[in-house]
């Protein structure tokens, strides 16, 4: 028998006695199948998120959208709220596109054929591979960041990332079985996220100890190395919080592209490459400062509060009143803003019978 079968083999069985039970995932054993939907939506949750932030979400998601043709006929606003906090907000936008194009373009069943999976909008070369061997039991390279990992101390890689990369898909390549490979790709994520773990891996208790050349080599804690990354440069920011007497709150959506696009949130400029004035004439006053970091920069907000006439008429947005939205709507860094202006406003005034 192969090493790379021999390999597999081992793994499978680590996980079929140590895989993680997770709300998407159908264990070995129970006669289920994984259902296309739930680990499509997954995949596209986990994508820079930890597993421990993803599940309340996916809970939720799937409680409001139990299936495809739910979630493509659901309000953009609607899934932009709930997705509020998950942060890269492209995924949620992509997400309604693809749940839209697969009940267009396949009468609302996922398709297993890989160049299919990925004709679908925001669905990329990963998540088809995961879709495809997870859903549809198709023997596809799946590579993760924790795939990476294991790859790299494996078969000591020890060339940097992300020139790495190419190496490293190579390498998973060579060890995917034709026998269960969702299991099998599901396996290797898990060995990555409980046992090769970024720092102080648990090589004593690994189901590939024996074999891992960076075990062998002590190196396998410095693997996979990194080229040095440049430092994050800092924006300046300016945001308007603005309310009513009856206290309705001066927000607007923002552009579907660029960064937090399509979502909810307070009027500002400066950090996003805009340049607008305030949103209405006012006594703005500062009330604090928020620090915020993106993937490329770090941003520091400067919250600005007033308290608005009730015939005011914004230059941009609109008011919404205290029941029509929640602070926990609105993505990350417009719920530090908020909680920054809080005890700055004027409280509402009471409703007169």
């Amino acid at each position: 028998m192969r090493d790379a079968e021999v390999k597999a083999q081992t793994l499978l069985a680590w996980y079929d006695a140590h895989g993680r039970d997770l709300p998407w995932r159908v264990r070995p054993g129970s006669g289920g199948r994984p259902d296309p939907y739930r680990v499509w939506l997954s995949e596209v949750m986990l994508q820079q998120t930890t597993v421990a932030a993803v599940k309340a979400y996916f809970a939720r998601f799937t409680a409001l959208w139990p299936d495809v043709r739910a979630l493509a006929a659901a309000e953009d606003g609607t899934v932009m709220a709930e997705w509020a906090g998950l942060g890269y907000y492209a995924r949620a936008r992509n997400l309604l596109a693809c749940a839209r194009a697969v009940v267009d373009r396949h009468d609302g069943a996922f398709p297993a054929d890989l160049d299919a999976l990925r004709a679908l909008p925001g669905v990329g070369p990963y998540t088809a591979a995961a879709v495809a061997a997870i859903a549809f039991d198709r023997a596809e390279v799946v590579v993760d960041g924790n795939v990476e990992r294991v790859m790299a101390r494996v078969f000591a890689i020890e060339t940097p990332m992300p020139p790495a990369k190419p190496l490293l898909v190579a390498a998973a390549a060579g060890l995917t079985p034709k026998t269960r490979p969702g299991d099998y790709a599901q396996a290797v994520m898990d060995l990555g996220a409980t046992i090769c773990t970024p720092r102080s891996p648990a090589c004593g208790i690994c189901p590939w100890m024996a074999g891992c050349q960076a075990r062998a080599k002590g190196i396998a804690a410095e693997l996979p190395r990194k080229l040095a990354k440049a430092a994050k440069p800092t924006r300046q920011g300016r945001v308007w919080i603005g309310r009513r007497s009856d206290g309705a709150i001066l927000l607007e959506r923002r552009a579907d592209k660029g960064l937090l696009g399509g979502t909810l949130g307070f009027p500002g400029a400066g950090w996003d490459g805009s340049d607008a004035p305030p949103p209405a004439a006012a006594a703005w006053a500062e009330a604090g400062m928020v620090r915020h970091t993106f993937t490329h920069f770090h941003l520091d907000l400067t919250v600005l509060t007033a308290d608005l006439p009730q015939d005011c008429a914004p230059l941009r947005g609109e008011f919404l009143g205290p029941n029509a939205f929640s602070p926990q709507d609105l993505p990350t860094l417009m719920r530090k803003a908020h909680d920054a202006a809080s005890g700055s406003l004027s409280p509402p005034s009471p409703v007169l019978d």
